[in-house]
């Protein structure tokens, strides 16, 4: 076929000397994961003291960060009038919800929406009508393929904050029940719901550092908001879970008639952890029909082969002796 086998040989140990070098990079490079989570953590608490001790006319501006980079954006989009602050407000909450801290990068989202269908589907629209790399393609196909670049460009941004919420909110579930558990010990124990909170996330914090998070930013909201109804519901507006606002409605709700807070997390944890027995039930029993096309496509051939070469071969050697 033309193919230097040397060559390949010689390509195929390239990328594996890469690989190794690569996996030893990150080997040795390797940080703690809380520590970013922690620096977040205390610009947040500096954030509640400000917004307390400051006056009211400063309160706003010391609690809101500004970097010039947003600014511009935001000037842009404004000069444009396109910018909205329910657009804005909706940004900060898939923000929020991604982990992402920074509320002011929220005008980048509604940046990205506008700028990259210039550039992109700009790029797009050049390639296909103003150059001959897919000439011989029909109108329909053409058109087709500026129409995607011009969807998938602006619903990026989208997609990204979607996905990264997706893999949080995963991770958040999976260490809720254990949670849960160490919530219902530490309040039989005696301690605050501040204090529970705050000892759980340095538990969990490097096991599910993204729930330790959570926990943590809980924590120092409920010791310094004056509301501490505000705090939980912080928490449900952060985390896109439905498990998570039935911990937050339970806070809330004995907080406000001094219902006994430890049998409530208790009977909510066995019913997340029934919930995760149910989901892992549901993977396992949609394994087999998952598995029928990888058996179809790639272990059957095989097997057949395997089967029956041997016997074609004999025969085919049978044929040509006599």
């Amino acid at each position: 076929m033309g193919i230097d086998v040397f060559w390949v040989a010689t390509m195929l140990a390239a990328v594996a000397a890469g690989a190794v070098l690569f996996a030893i990079y990150t080997a040795l490079t390797a940080r703690d994961p809380m520590t970013k989570r922690v620096k977040a953590l205390n610009e947040r608490r500096e954030q509640l003291k400000a917004g307390i001790t400051a006056s009211t006319s400063k309160r706003r501006a010391k609690l809101v960060q500004r970097s010039d980079a947003s600014d511009r954006m935001r000037n842009l989009l404004t000069s444009l009038k396109v910018l909205q602050e329910e657009q804005v407000k909706a940004a900060q909450i898939k923000m929020a919800q991604a982990g992402i801290r920074r509320k002011e990068w929220a005008v980048a989202v509604i940046f990205g929406r506008l700028v990259l269908p210039i550039v992109i589907g700009g790029t797009a629209v050049f390639l296909v009508y103003g150059t001959d790399m897919i000439a011989d393609w029909s109108a329909l196909k053409k058109y087709g393929v500026v129409a995607v670049a011009f969807l998938l460009s602006y619903k990026a941004p989208d997609l990204y904050l979607k996905n990264k919420i997706d893999k949080r909110s995963a991770a958040i579930r999976k260490g809720l029940p254990d949670g849960l558990d160490l919530l219902v010990i530490c309040a039989e124990a005696g301690l605050t719901v501040d204090a529970a909170f705050a000892r759980v996330a340095r538990e969990l914090g490097k096991a599910y550092p993204e729930l330790g998070e959570e926990f943590s930013l809980t924590a120092i909201e409920l010791g310094f908001l004056t509301e501490r109804r505000q705090a939980f519901e912080n928490l449900a507006m952060r985390v896109d879970l439905d498990a998570i606002r039935g911990v937050v409605t339970t806070m809330i709700q004995t907080e406000k008639y001094g219902t006994p807070l430890a049998s409530a997390l208790r009977v909510l944890s066995a019913e997340f952890r029934n919930e995760r027995m149910m989901r892992a039930e549901e993977k396992a029993a949609r394994l087999p029909a998952i598995m029928t096309v990888p058996l179809i496509l790639f272990i059957l051939p095989v097997l057949f082969i395997v089967i029956l070469g041997p016997a074609a071969c004999s025969i085919n050697d049978a044929l040509l002796t006599s």
